[in-house]
């Protein structure tokens, strides 16, 4: 028996924190209910991103608009997949994530710690917090610096490492 897909049970009006009336682009909210169909179509569009990767429940189920939100929004995963260690969550949906490498330095035969900062739309699908470890996925520039969207999210497991402390995944 083919597994059914989770859809949200009632229609939820979303969050409105904005000014602008908040709604997905791809739902009709005033559309005409059918008193004699037994099957509904979800009033929440949602969509799996691919790449093995779980949809959360929270943007299944949940009531916040997003347009940059890969699963929820028009934001297509494409490229490189990548990890890193969250650093700052100061911006709105918008994140810090370090990413720790090693350089080779070939006259010495030896190797230099070196990072890299990349900031990171973080859709309110995740609950994330300073020393998580996400997984980020390339996508199309959604701003001037942001060009990487959050797909999956690690609670932090050592809570004292740490921002700056060098971990490699």
């Amino acid at each position: 028996m083919p597994a059914q897909p989770r859809i949200a049970k009632d229609y939820v009006e979303c969050d409105q924190h904005e000014k602008a009336y908040q709604a997905q682009d791809a739902v009709f909210v005033a559309r005409k209910r059918v008193t004699g169909s037994q099957r509904q179509k979800a009033m929440r569009y949602v969509k799996s991103v691919g790449l093995g990767i779980k949809t959360p429940a929270a943007a299944i189920e949940g009531s916040f608009v997003d347009k940059k939100c890969p699963f929820t929004g028009n934001v297509a995963i494409r490229g490189r997949i990548l990890k890193g260690l969250i650093i700052s969550t100061k911006m709105k949906r918008t994140i810090v994530v370090r990413r720790d490498y090693l350089h080779y330095i070939k006259k010495y035969r030896r190797f230099e710690k070196r990072h890299k900062n990349i900031a990171v739309h973080c859709s309110p699908a995740f609950p994330v917090k300073d020393g998580d470890i996400v997984t980020i996925g390339e996508c199309r520039p959604l701003s001037k610096t942001v060009r990487f969207n959050v797909v999956a999210h690690e609670p932090a497991v050592h809570a004292k490492s740490g921002k700056k402390s060098f971990r490699v995944f």
